[in-house]
């Protein structure tokens, strides 16, 4: 069956050649020490026609120890207060793209119960940053799209988190306030997207991966900053970043970053690269920090 009869005939590929390696792999101990914090570029049901993006998600996962559990923050859960979602076994998922496939519209994500973590989110948090469940909400794209990659079998617990504001200093003590659960094997996720002009890509930038000036000039900009650990620039973007108006006309997908870098054991500490380059002119850059 060809691309065009299936356009996730490239996953179908991807789940017969690599995801079984994630069948085999290591489970998180104690010994192994806290899991890191990630901040994913997440790409939408596209991601399943991207053999060179599926690879390297499912290397990432592979080169860590399987999670104990998974607990991410997305860009398309924007609600405040701080909410989790459905925590029982069997996770739903949520379906909020269009234009694609049927096929992707009959995909699941059904994942362990997640009920100890909830409570263990909720016990972190104070007074000042109530949690509360929506007992139906499902997993949206920006967390089962990626991690249906990176976590093929759905073996690892998984809960997702709102993003409760857009505000830089109170995301990064969300995410300290989260630090405990790396030492208990958790995998804390915030998940965006590099660059996310949307409104401002032409048919050049889907058809031929044309990377836009915009979207080049801030991903070094954020490159830089993260290489040297400056939190203060990140959080400062709206005045430091170029073409940020470009690059982020709704900052939604920028914004979970500070999750992953206030669950840092070390404040400031460069992060480690794991994912470069471009999908549709916009930056997969992904990252972790230890």
């Amino acid at each position: 069956m060809n691309a065009a009869a299936d356009p996730a005939a490239v996953y179908d590929r991807f789940m017969s050649e690599q995801a079984p390696a994630s069948r085999d792999q290591r489970r998180w101990t104690p010994a192994d020490g806290p899991m890191p914090a990630l901040y994913l570029s997440h790409g939408s049901p596209a991601l399943f026609e991207d053999a060179l993006w599926m690879s390297e998600l499912v290397g990432w996962s592979l080169a860590l120890p399987k999670p104990t559990a998974i607990l991410i923050v997305s860009a398309h859960w924007e609600s405040a207060p701080l909410t989790l979602s459905a925590s029982g076994p069997r996770t739903p998922v949520v379906y909020d793209f269009g234009g694609f496939a049927q096929r992707y519209f009959q995909m699941t994500y059904e994942t362990p119960d997640a009920g100890a973590l909830a409570a263990r989110v909720m016990a972190l948090m104070p007074d000042s940053e109530p949690v509360h469940q929506h007992t139906s909400r499902g997993l949206d794209h920006g967390a089962w799209v990626p991690l249906k990659t990176m976590y093929p079998y759905g073996d690892v617990p998984v809960l997702q988190m709102s993003l409760p504001t857009h505000d830089p200093a109170r995301l990064m003590d969300i995410g300290r306030r989260l630090r405990a659960l790396r030492e208990e094997g958790v995998l804390v996720i915030g998940s965006g997207y590099m660059t996310h002009g949307v409104p401002f890509l032409t048919r050049d930038h889907f058809v031929h991966n044309v990377v836009p000036s915009w979207s080049a000039d801030f991903d070094a900009w954020a490159a830089d900053a993260l290489a040297r650990g400056d939190i203060d620039t990140l959080a400062d973007y709206r005045s430091l970043a170029p073409a940020v108006h470009f690059a982020h006309p709704t900052v939604e997908h920028y914004t979970p970053m500070f999750v992953t870098l206030g669950a840092a054991t070390q404040a400031e500490a460069p992060v480690r690269t794991r994912i470069e380059g471009y999908r549709f002119g916009l930056s997969k850059r992904s990252f972790q920090v230890a």
